[in-house]
């Protein structure tokens, strides 16, 4: 876990959250990076994943939740990486949201690669549907579709998914320099996931080629999370 977040710039929980991750070549990461990032490897791979959710109670601190405004979907493609004082994170290479405020603060205030889009989560008592399709003018129809069958509990630590879901720092680009934040919240409790339907163009409208071979899935019903403030990070 991230050290406590004194001062968080933002409350938010992450609800019936799904990982879905593909190998890929390091090279092909390193490629879509900025400068002062490395692609981290797990296996001799650098790793991608999908990971559609529910956003709940966004709120910056003191204030109420807004309930329109502080629940909505969301979904992210990410990567692992590592900057120059081997401080591992995520680097997004995009993030879909239904709320048009929320991704024009995130674009406009830490640039962000936010897009608007319409969506949904759907919960039932084994299974989770996720829909995802942009709106126009950028990138109209770009979709994430979604299904899971939730499967058992995992029985315990395995070194793979540690790596891919235990984060804790997020990286950004402001004003043309690398910044970091912190990320606080519990250790995720996992379930296996089997993928029933995934009809996606995430990946390659980020600029990567289409994900192949058998992905590592598992799901949460989510944790509270609070993020630090950005920082930049040493030149």
């Amino acid at each position: 876990m991230a050290t406590h977040i004194a001062r968080p710039l933002m409350h938010q929980r992450w609800s019936h959250i799904t990982f879905v991750h593909w190998r890929y070549p390091a090279a092909e990461i390193q490629a879509l990076l900025p400068p002062g990032l490395t692609a981290e490897r797990h296996d001799g791979s650098a790793w991608v994943a999908l990971t559609p959710f529910l956003m709940e109670d966004v709120r910056p601190p003191g204030l109420p939740a807004i309930p329109w405004l502080s629940r909505f979907p969301e979904t992210n493609v990410r990567t692992y990486v590592r900057d120059e004082q081997g401080r591992s994170g995520l680097w997004f290479l995009s993030l879909d949201a239904s709320r048009l405020p929320a991704v024009a603060a995130a674009r406009a205030g830490f640039r962000l690669p936010y897009y608007w889009s319409r969506m949904s989560v759907h919960v039932a008592t084994d299974r989770i549907a996720y829909r995802s399709r942009r709106h126009p003018p950028g990138q109209a129809g770009v979709r994430a579709d979604v299904d899971i069958e939730i499967g058992a509990p995992l029985a315990g630590p395995e070194e793979l998914t540690d790596f891919l879901v235990e984060r804790y720092r997020l990286f950004t680009v402001v004003a043309g320099r690398l910044a970091t934040a912190e990320v606080e919240h519990p250790p995720w409790r996992l379930r296996r996931a089997r993928i029933l339907r995934l009809n996606q163009g995430l990946f390659q409208a980020g600029g990567l080629t289409a994900p192949t071979g058998e992905p590592l899935a598992h799901t949460s019903t989510g944790v509270p999370v609070r993020i630090g403030r950005w920082r930049w990070c040493p030149a």
